[in-house]
C-alpha cells in the first residue's frame, strides 16, 4: 500500500473546497455536511490555504472569534504544504507524520485535485466502518 502513488489512495469524493472569503461557520456546515476534517481554501482554482478542524478549535473558538464574522483568509493555514499525485503514499505519510499534521492536499500543475488523510492509510473497508461506527454513535443510535 505505502508503494502505490498518491493518486490511487486519494479522496477525491470527500474533496471539500471554498473560497477565502467565506465564513468560517459556513465552511464548519459544509464540513459537517460532508463528514470530513478539513477544507481547501483556493482562489483562482490555486491552492492557498487550508482549514481543519483542528483551526476551528485552535485558532476560531479557543480565541473567541464569532464563526458567523470570521473568514477563511484571517484563521486558515496559509500556503499549506501539498503533494504530487505521482508521488509514493508511504512518502505523504511520512511528510504528514514529521509535520504533524492529518491532512495533505494533492495538487497537479497548480490545481488541488484530491486530499489524504492519515485515515487514507486504514484499509478501505475498515475506514468506511469507522465512519459508520461514528456516524450512528453521533446520531445515537448505537449504545
Amino acid at each position: 500500500m505505502f508503494d502505490r502513488r498518491v493518486r490511487d489512495v486519494m479522496q477525491r469524493r470527500k474533496l471539500l473546497k471554498a473560497a477565502p472569503e467565506i465564513l468560517v461557520d459556513r465552511a464548519a456546515k459544509l464540513m459537517a455536511a460532508k463528514n470530513v476534517g478539513a477544507i481547501l481554501v483556493v482562489d483562482d482554482d490555486r491552492l492557498v490555504g487550508i482549514f481543519t478542524e483542528r483551526d476551528l478549535l485552535v485558532r476560531v473558538v479557543a480565541r473567541g472569534l464569532d464563526a458567523h464574522a470570521t473568514r477563511l483568509a484571517d484563521v486558515m493555514t496559509r500556503e499549506p504544504q501539498a503533494i504530487d499525485p505521482d508521488k509514493p503514499f508511504g512518502y505523504a505519510l511520512l511528510v504528514m507524520h514529521e509535520k504533524g499534521f492529518r491532512h495533505l492536499p494533492v495538487v497537479e500543475s497548480g490545481k488541488p485535485i484530491g486530499i489524504v488523510s492519515s485515515r487514507s492509510a486504514m484499509d478501505p473497508e475498515l475506514e468506511e466502518f469507522t465512519v459508520e461506527v461514528n456516524r450512528r454513535m453521533h446520531y445515537g443510535q448505537m449504545r
